[in-house]
């Protein structure tokens, strides 16, 4: 993930990969930090499927924390 100042704007989604072609559901737009802390209050079954979207990079939650 290139950009990580805690003020970038990112998206911060969950993909479930239950539903046919999986979707994807966002859950805030806004700045990392804060997506950040709302990713950490979801449910580890949540956790599992968050992603954060830079402008120009793609990163699992679980990934960028290094718990997966």
């Amino acid at each position: 993930m290139r950009t990580t100042y805690d003020s970038a704007t990112v998206r911060l989604y969950h993909l479930d990969g239950a539903s046919e072609g999986g979707a994807a559901t966002t859950l805030l737009y806004g700045p990392l930090a804060e997506a950040l802390e709302l990713a950490a209050q979801q449910p580890s079954e949540v956790q599992d499927g968050l992603f954060i979207a830079t402008d120009n990079d793609v990163v699992a939650y679980l990934d960028l924390i290094g718990e997966a």
